[in-house]
């Protein structure tokens, strides 16, 4: 309990700060080529919801160029995304610009991603949990499967990290990611560039999600009563 309400965003503040700085000439240097290649601001700026449906602007580094069909209609996003944006995204450097989220407090460097704000309605009350939390940068769901999985199976491990953030989950999380990024694992879903969107889900969603295991969600059952 005490790592939640003051270690970690202790943890959150001194390692973003040091990450920040450490990686301040990449994060500049991305911005200088995404200026120059996508002729265009290099920063996605949008608003999602954060801790207990909090709206703030999350920052990432735009991997995708703003090109329209002829009626004036955005094109999918994998005619939209630039040999650039491809690889910032494939390496997770767009990711880079949330550390000033993690420094304002808006968000953790772990925790359930922060989806978008037109999700918010069609929440039952199990995958609202995930507002419980900061939203993080990466997170239980990114480890065990990032864009591959479905939404109810995402909103477990949402869930199932609040009801079991610890020091050492945090850890194992941050381990686990440094793995994904090296490997590029689960950037794209399995039928899109980018994961599919949310329409909303009458499951009560308590049971364990198909790919998992009793090691991946030890207490999943045990916890649930549906709030989300």
């Amino acid at each position: 309990m005490l790592y939640r309400v003051l270690f970690k965003r202790l943890f959150d503040l001194t390692f973003s700060l040091l990450a920040l700085i450490v990686f301040s000439p990449v994060i500049a240097l991305i911005a200088v080529l995404l200026l120059l290649l996508q002729k265009g601001n290099p920063f996605f700026v949008q608003q999602r919801p954060g801790k207990k449906e909090k709206i703030f602007q999350l920052i990432k580094f735009k991997t995708m160029a703003d090109i329209k069909d002829e009626h004036g209609k955005m094109l999918p996003d994998k005619d939209r995304i630039t040999p650039i944006g491809k690889f910032v995204r494939k390496t997770s450097l767009d990711e880079l610009p949330q550390l000033i989220n993690v420094l304002k407090g808006d968000m953790s460097l772990i925790g359930p991603r922060p989806l978008l704000v037109k999700y918010l309605p069609l929440y039952n009350d199990f995958q609202r949990r995930r507002h419980e939390v900061r939203p993080g940068i990466t997170g239980w769901a990114q480890v065990n499967g990032r864009n591959n999985l479905g939404w109810e199976d995402r909103f477990k491990y949402d869930v199932f990290y609040v009801e079991n953030q610890s020091f050492s989950l945090d850890f194992k999380i941050l381990l686990m990611t440094i793995g994904k990024v090296l490997k590029s694992d689960g950037i794209n879903s399995k039928t899109a560039t980018t994961m599919e969107p949310f329409k909303g889900s009458n499951s009560s969603l308590n049971e364990l999600p198909a790919n998992s295991s009793r090691h991946q969600l030890p207490q999943l059952q045990e916890h649930h009563s549906v709030v989300s």
